[in-house]
């Protein structure tokens, strides 16, 4: 089985993306561990939560740093992919700086309610190994109140009162702000293609 590390920053619903990637041929990890997450193949970083709690968590375990300095492929899940802009409106916190951009809130309306539940639709911006057989209009689920702008890393957007990043490449970072281990067809689609992806180089 391939190797995956999940970080361990007290995130939400890990049993469930564990399974997910097992379902896939995926050996999944948790660990805090340094050296274990330096040598894994690849890294994901899950997040259900606020912010500044998650980035308090990885510095105090000696993580963001850490996982700065990653050259494997590295995928944030909702809150996780989050984390790798340079910061959030949630907690007004410095994040970890690896896609430029900061994370607002979702702006609530009366037909619109915050946090943002459910089925959404993708719209894909740009081609990226990762989005591989993902079609324009497939549908995924989220669970979020933040959310990124669209910008020079984004890969696919959705629409909620305004267009936001729903997929995310910078380098060999990569982030969903849906969960693709609720995201059935589509979703097992973008961890088997992460799990395709090779050494960054």
């Amino acid at each position: 089985m391939q190797p995956v590390a999940i970080v361990d920053s007290g995130g939400a619903n890990i049993a469930s993306l564990r399974f997910a990637l097992e379902r896939l041929g995926a050996a999944a990890q948790l660990t805090c561990d340094p050296l274990e997450l330096r040598a894994a193949p690849r890294v994901i970083l899950p997040g259900v939560g606020a912010a500044g709690d998650a980035m308090q968590r990885l510095q105090a375990q000696g993580l963001a740093k850490l996982i700065a300095s990653l050259t494997q492929p590295v995928l944030g899940i909702c809150l996780g992919m989050q984390l790798l802009f340079e910061s959030s409106a949630e907690n007004d916190v410095t994040c970890l700086g690896l896609i430029p951009g900061r994370v607002q809130r979702l702006e609530a309306h009366a037909d619109r309610p915050v946090p943002h539940m459910g089925w959404n639709q993708l719209r894909l911006s740009r081609a990226s190994p990762l989005t591989k057989g993902i079609a324009d209009g497939d549908y995924v689920y989220f669970v979020h109140s933040y959310a990124a702008g669209v910008g020079a890393g984004t890969l696919a957007t959705c629409e909620y009162g305004g267009e936001f990043s729903a997929v995310v490449q910078r380098d060999n970072f990569f982030g969903t702000q849906f969960h693709p281990e609720r995201s059935a067809t589509t979703g097992r689609r973008l961890l088997a293609n992460f799990l395709a992806l090779a050494e960054w180089s």
